[in-house]
């Protein structure tokens, strides 16, 4: 008997599996399929979401939808791009807005519903304006035959509609993000307005996950890829639960991106929780030459992922392991995504678990990926239900690769491309009205493009794109004003990166060492090497320290330290700061920390020698991503 569920197509949003994690966490079982599924393929289905994704309807390669599942007589909601497949689906008219919205929004119920929400069985108990999480840049003119509004933004006229006749819904924002507060209960209203009943829990997922280990493994032992991360900590109590320690080892490899004192931190943790089969191996010279003399995020990305490759042979061989031995990842969904690993998405970055290397042991089948179809905080949550400590389970996320994904390089040479668009991008900034700090910010305030780029994520597109930097008063010995509301701050970020085209992040200024002008600052030839990562580890590790004394280093989900070759000379850098707040990984939020914090952990930094200048990165994801590379 086939189970009854809610179904998402995936048009290849970067959020379409958290639009069924959040029916699972409701209760509720959801599968994820493609807009083209054969409608006897729905069978089973109580509704179906039509996600958002990276392309525009009028685009020439668009995912390809099978237009018979709009006949089905079961509700569907549409999600933002899903929003526009349904108007267009009963003759709607779409196009790119004059406006684009990235981040929060303000819903507000058309006043068609006379102040009664049961009108729109979606907001059945939400009551008022509403904070939402917007990421478009196309919008819906005119709506679909049968359709009526149920609720806008001052940007958006039709943010929620509906056709009751059909069954049929549609938002342009995602409400499946922490960031929309509302989502959850639109989530549990369209569950209830197609039927469903509850029929899924966290002792589901985790039976199905040791079921899927033993029958992945069929016999043969593991090597698992130990970074000390939550991610591979819980895979690694996966593995033991479900085949046992002697058919498991765990490989810490130090890359030389780690933290400092990192290893012996993580082989204390695990063994003082028992675990006793795993092994510690220093390749960071190794990976040092994988990436010398690399500057392209990508290619860094990339190399490291295939050394991984060439280091676990290495290992395997020397501890005479046979070609029985499988390989295990403790993979995440948004690795996958962000990677371009489904059908509709696009690439954002190619995770180090994603390489070719790494594809093609996949593809024969020498791969297991218990965790691939969780989210951080799905798989915390199966941590703690295997009696992990906090320790282990809360730590904040350290990818494979590392700090090498830290320090952004350059090769010395000249960029055309750089050259040409700086000045554009300073345009913009200069043309964008910032009038929601106080007078005397307002009054001091300079205003300057980072000749850098960084990696974002936009409409579920990728963009490589200059950061704006803001400086307010100098407040002495090298030390700036930092404005401290927090809906202030947010409220200029989002208004300069919704209105920019070359600029996907906003930062301010913090610190810049006395004797050293803003015409000193330049782009220095600068790789990642062990001088530049020792740096970085000293200013991440006094970061840290600061988090974990106060009490905030449990309060937000994590902390990177950016390394930009942005100084007075070679051997000096500036230095970023992003504390994060985020459920899933998929969206998130700048960390506001407090004034007193911010000030010792900013002062503890100055006084580091190499130390040009720090910013605070007060990007929320969209547009920027967790870090720059």
């Amino acid at each position: 008997m086939s189970r009854e569920k809610i179904v998402v197509l995936d048009f290849g949003s970067q959020y379409a599996h958290l639009i069924a994690k959040r029916f699972r966490m409701l209760g509720y079982y959801s599968e994820i399929a493609l807009p083209s599924a054969d409608v006897k393929s729905l069978e089973g289905a109580k509704g179906l979401v039509f996600s958002g994704g990276p392309s525009s309807v009028y685009d020439d390669n668009t995912p390809e939808f099978n237009s018979e599942i709009l006949n089905l007589d079961i509700p569907i909601l549409g999600l933002c791009y899903g929003h526009y497949i349904v108007q267009l689906g009963y003759n709607g008219k779409v196009g790119k807005g004059d406006v684009g919205e990235f981040g929060f929004a303000t819903l507000n119920f058309a006043d068609a519903m006379g102040g009664d929400e049961s009108k729109c069985p979606l907001f059945k108990g939400i009551e008022g304006s509403q904070q939402v999480w917007m990421s478009h840049q196309d919008t819906v003119f005119q709506m679909g035959e049968g359709f009526e509004v149920v609720g806008s933004t001052k940007d958006c006229p039709f943010a929620a509609t509906q056709n009751l006749e059909k069954r049929r819904f549609s938002l342009q924002f995602h409400c499946e993000v922490k960031d929309t507060p509302c989502g959850n209960q639109i989530f549990q209203n369209f569950a209830d307005y197609c039927g469903m009943e509850k029929n899924w829990d966290q002792d589901t997922v985790l039976n199905i996950i040791l079921e899927n280990i033993k029958k992945e493994a069929d016999g043969r032992n593991v090597l698992l890829f130990l970074s000390g991360g939550v991610d591979s900590t819980i895979t690694f109590a996966l593995l033991n639960k479900a085949l046992g320690q002697d058919r498991v080892l765990g490989l810490h490899i130090d890359n030389g991106f780690m933290r400092k004192n990192e290893s012996a931190t993580v082989a204390e943790a695990y063994r003082k929780f028992g675990f006793t089969n795993f092994i510690v191996e220093d390749a960071s010279e190794s990976f040092l030459k994988a990436i010398a003399g690399l500057t392209d995020p990508q290619k860094k990305r990339m190399a490291v992922g295939e050394n991984f490759i060439t280091v676990r042979n290495e290992v395997t061989a020397r501890q005479n392991l046979d070609d029985s031995w499988l390989l295990a990842q403790g993979t995440l969904y948004p690795d996958i995504i962000e990677s371009g690993g489904t059908k509709n998405s696009h690439t954002i970055k190619t995770h180090h678990n994603r390489v070719a290397g790494i594809q093609e042991l996949i593809a024969k089948g020498l791969i297991i990926e218990p965790i691939r179809d969780l989210y951080k905080d799905e798989v915390r949550a199966i941590g703690k239900k295997l009696g992990l400590p906090d320790e282990l389970v809360m730590r904040h996320p350290f990818p494979g690769p590392g700090l090498s994904i830290n320090v952004l390089c350059n090769d010395g040479k000249p960029d055309a491309k750089n050259e040409e668009e700086l000045p554009l991008a300073q345009k913009e900034l200069d043309e964008i009205k910032l009038d929601m700090f106080c007078e005397h910010c307002t009054q001091s305030l300079k205003r300057s493009i980072l000749p850098v780029r960084s990696v974002g994520v936009q409409g579920d597109f990728r963009t490589y794109r200059f950061p704006a930097l803001l400086a307010f008063a100098d407040e002495g010995d090298g030390f700036y004003h930092f404005p401290g509301k927090r809906e202030k701050i947010e409220a200029c970020s989002s208004t300069i990166t919704n209105a920019a085209k070359y600029i996907n992040r906003t930062c301010l200024k913090l610190f810049q060492r006395p004797g050293i002008a803003d015409s000193d600052l330049k782009i220095q030839e600068g790789y990642c090497d062990r001088r530049r990562l020792d740096q970085l580890r000293e200013v991440d590790n006094i970061v840290l320290t600061e988090l974990h004394k106060s009490g905030w280093y449990d309060k937000i989900f994590q902390h990177l330290t950016i390394d930009l070759p942005y100084a007075s000379a070679a051997d000096h850098a500036t230095f970023v700061l992003r504390p994060v707040i985020s459920e899933d990984v998929m969206t998130a939020r700048f960390a506001m920390l407090p004034a007193d914090l911010l000030s010792t952990i900013v002062h503890k930094i100055a006084e580091l020698p190499f130390v040009d200048a720090l910013y605070f990165d007060a990007t929320n994801k969209p547009p920027a991503t967790f870090g720059w590379e």
